[in-house]
Protein backbone atom coordinates (compact mmCIF):
# COMPACT_ATOMS: atom_id res chain seq x y z
CA UNK A 1 0.00 0.00 0.00
CA UNK A 2 1.16 3.51 -0.69
CA UNK A 3 0.85 6.05 2.09
CA UNK A 4 0.04 9.73 1.55
CA UNK A 5 3.69 10.43 0.72
CA UNK A 6 3.72 7.85 -2.08
CA UNK A 7 5.92 5.47 -0.06
CA UNK A 8 5.15 1.86 0.69
CA UNK A 9 3.89 1.20 4.17
CA UNK A 10 5.47 -1.84 5.73
CA UNK A 11 4.89 -3.23 9.19
CA UNK A 12 7.71 -2.99 11.73
CA UNK A 13 9.19 -6.40 10.87
CA UNK A 14 9.34 -5.65 7.16
CA UNK A 15 10.71 -2.17 7.89
CA UNK A 16 13.47 -3.75 9.99
CA UNK A 17 14.47 -6.04 7.12
CA UNK A 18 14.44 -3.12 4.67
CA UNK A 19 16.80 -1.21 6.96
CA UNK A 20 18.97 -4.32 7.25
CA UNK A 21 19.17 -4.49 3.46
CA UNK A 22 20.38 -0.91 3.23
CA UNK A 23 23.08 -1.61 5.82
CA UNK A 24 23.92 -4.90 4.14
CA UNK A 25 24.19 -3.16 0.76
CA UNK A 26 27.01 -0.93 2.01
CA UNK A 27 29.31 -3.95 2.44
CA UNK A 28 31.26 -4.83 -0.73
CA UNK A 29 30.12 -8.06 -2.42
CA UNK A 30 31.26 -9.88 -5.52
CA UNK A 31 28.39 -12.07 -6.78
CA UNK A 32 25.81 -10.81 -9.29
CA UNK A 33 23.71 -12.23 -12.08
CA UNK A 34 24.32 -11.25 -15.70
CA UNK A 35 21.33 -8.89 -15.66
CA UNK A 36 22.58 -7.15 -12.52
CA UNK A 37 26.05 -6.67 -14.04
CA UNK A 38 24.70 -4.99 -17.18
CA UNK A 39 23.16 -1.54 -17.17
CA UNK A 40 21.23 -0.08 -14.27
CA UNK A 41 17.81 -0.59 -12.81
CA UNK A 42 15.52 -0.36 -9.84
CA UNK A 43 12.59 -2.33 -8.50
CA UNK A 44 10.17 -0.94 -5.93
CA UNK A 45 7.02 -2.98 -5.46
CA UNK A 46 4.59 -3.89 -2.73
CA UNK A 47 4.17 -7.30 -4.33
CA UNK A 48 6.41 -10.35 -4.20
CA UNK A 49 6.01 -13.93 -5.37
CA UNK A 50 7.54 -17.30 -4.52
CA UNK A 51 9.74 -16.91 -7.60
CA UNK A 52 10.96 -13.48 -6.40
CA UNK A 53 11.84 -14.80 -2.96
CA UNK A 54 13.33 -18.05 -4.30
CA UNK A 55 11.35 -20.31 -1.97
CA UNK A 56 8.06 -22.18 -2.38
CA UNK A 57 4.91 -21.05 -0.60
CA UNK A 58 3.74 -23.54 2.03
CA UNK A 59 0.62 -25.28 0.63
CA UNK A 60 -2.65 -23.67 1.67
CA UNK A 61 -1.03 -20.44 2.90
CA UNK A 62 -2.45 -17.00 2.30
CA UNK A 63 -0.89 -13.52 2.46
CA UNK A 64 -0.65 -12.10 5.98
CA UNK A 65 -1.18 -8.45 6.87
CA UNK A 66 -0.71 -7.14 10.41
CA UNK A 67 -2.97 -4.19 9.56
CA UNK A 68 -5.52 -3.79 6.77
CA UNK A 69 -3.35 -1.22 4.97
CA UNK A 70 -0.11 -3.25 5.23
CA UNK A 71 1.39 -5.01 2.27
CA UNK A 72 2.16 -8.71 2.66
CA UNK A 73 5.19 -8.38 0.41
CA UNK A 74 7.91 -6.07 -0.81
CA UNK A 75 10.36 -6.30 -3.67
CA UNK A 76 13.15 -3.71 -3.57
CA UNK A 77 16.30 -3.54 -5.60
CA UNK A 78 18.79 -1.09 -7.05
CA UNK A 79 21.74 -1.88 -9.30
CA UNK A 80 24.12 -0.20 -11.67
CA UNK A 81 27.66 -0.69 -12.90
CA UNK A 82 27.87 -4.18 -11.46
CA UNK A 83 26.92 -3.13 -7.89
CA UNK A 84 23.61 -3.25 -6.12
CA UNK A 85 21.26 -4.79 -3.60
CA UNK A 86 18.07 -6.80 -3.59
CA UNK A 87 15.49 -7.41 -0.88
CA UNK A 88 12.36 -9.47 -1.35
CA UNK A 89 10.02 -10.06 1.59
CA UNK A 90 6.84 -12.11 1.64
CA UNK A 91 4.73 -12.55 4.79
CA UNK A 92 2.28 -15.46 4.80
CA UNK A 93 0.02 -17.33 7.22
CA UNK A 94 -1.22 -20.88 7.54
CA UNK A 95 -3.60 -22.75 9.82
CA UNK A 96 -0.97 -25.49 10.16
CA UNK A 97 1.35 -25.87 13.14
CA UNK A 98 4.79 -24.30 13.44
CA UNK A 99 6.29 -27.82 13.40
CA UNK A 100 4.92 -28.51 9.90
CA UNK A 101 5.99 -25.10 8.54
CA UNK A 102 9.44 -25.46 10.13
CA UNK A 103 10.03 -28.90 8.58
CA UNK A 104 8.84 -27.66 5.17
CA UNK A 105 11.21 -24.65 5.11
CA UNK A 106 14.22 -26.44 6.60
CA UNK A 107 13.95 -28.77 3.60
CA UNK A 108 13.28 -25.95 1.07
CA UNK A 109 16.28 -23.91 2.28
CA UNK A 110 18.67 -26.83 1.68
CA UNK A 111 18.89 -25.98 -2.03
CA UNK A 112 20.96 -22.92 -1.03
CA UNK A 113 23.37 -24.85 1.20
CA UNK A 114 23.56 -25.74 4.88
CA UNK A 115 20.62 -24.45 6.92
CA UNK A 116 21.48 -22.40 9.99
CA UNK A 117 19.06 -22.54 12.92
CA UNK A 118 19.38 -19.04 14.37
CA UNK A 119 16.79 -19.95 16.99
CA UNK A 120 19.57 -21.82 18.80
CA UNK A 121 22.78 -20.53 17.21
CA UNK A 122 26.06 -22.26 17.92
CA UNK A 123 28.71 -20.00 19.46
CA UNK A 124 30.65 -18.29 16.68
CA UNK A 125 34.37 -18.79 16.43
CA UNK A 126 36.83 -16.01 15.66
CA UNK A 127 37.59 -17.67 12.31
CA UNK A 128 33.96 -17.66 11.09
CA UNK A 129 33.19 -14.16 12.33
CA UNK A 130 35.74 -12.38 10.12
CA UNK A 131 34.01 -9.79 7.94
CA UNK A 132 35.85 -10.99 4.82
CA UNK A 133 34.52 -14.54 5.20
CA UNK A 134 31.81 -15.59 2.74
CA UNK A 135 30.40 -18.02 5.27
CA UNK A 136 26.89 -17.15 6.38
CA UNK A 137 26.40 -16.86 10.15
CA UNK A 138 23.49 -16.02 12.40
CA UNK A 139 25.38 -13.04 13.82
CA UNK A 140 23.01 -11.16 16.09
CA UNK A 141 19.92 -12.40 14.23
CA UNK A 142 17.41 -14.23 16.37
CA UNK A 143 13.69 -14.95 16.16
CA UNK A 144 10.97 -13.18 18.04
CA UNK A 145 9.98 -14.88 21.30
CA UNK A 146 8.43 -18.29 20.66
CA UNK A 147 9.51 -18.38 17.00
CA UNK A 148 12.18 -19.82 14.75
CA UNK A 149 14.69 -18.24 12.36
CA UNK A 150 16.53 -20.14 9.63
CA UNK A 151 19.12 -18.95 7.08
CA UNK A 152 20.81 -20.49 4.10
CA UNK A 153 23.12 -19.29 1.34
CA UNK A 154 26.12 -16.99 1.56
CA UNK A 155 26.67 -13.52 2.96
CA UNK A 156 26.12 -12.24 -0.59
CA UNK A 157 22.90 -14.20 -1.23
CA UNK A 158 20.85 -15.06 1.83
CA UNK A 159 17.50 -16.78 2.09
CA UNK A 160 15.87 -16.33 5.49
CA UNK A 161 12.69 -17.80 6.98
CA UNK A 162 11.19 -16.42 10.21
CA UNK A 163 8.35 -18.47 11.73
CA UNK A 164 6.00 -17.27 14.50
CA UNK A 165 2.97 -18.76 16.27
CA UNK A 166 -0.35 -17.16 15.33
CA UNK A 167 -3.13 -18.50 17.53
CA UNK A 168 -3.64 -22.11 16.45
CA UNK A 169 -1.74 -21.46 13.21
CA UNK A 170 1.50 -19.91 12.02
CA UNK A 171 2.76 -16.69 10.44
CA UNK A 172 5.99 -16.88 8.48
CA UNK A 173 8.17 -14.42 6.59
CA UNK A 174 10.34 -15.37 3.61
CA UNK A 175 13.29 -13.16 2.68
CA UNK A 176 15.70 -13.08 -0.22
CA UNK A 177 18.56 -10.69 0.53
CA UNK A 178 21.46 -10.00 -1.77
CA UNK A 179 24.18 -7.43 -2.27
CA UNK A 180 27.11 -7.25 -4.68
CA UNK A 181 29.79 -4.87 -5.82
CA UNK A 182 32.04 -4.73 -8.86
CA UNK A 183 35.70 -4.95 -7.98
Amino acid sequence: MLNRFGLFQLNNSLLFWCAAAVLFATTPRTVATAQENDGAGAVISGKASAQDVGLPIYPGSKPHKDKADDSSGANLGLWGGGSGFKLVVLKMESGDSMDKITAFYKHALQKYGPVLDCSNPAPSSDKSSKSDSKTLTCGDDKPEKGGFLFKSGTKERQHIVAIQPNGPGTVYTLLNLGSWSAK
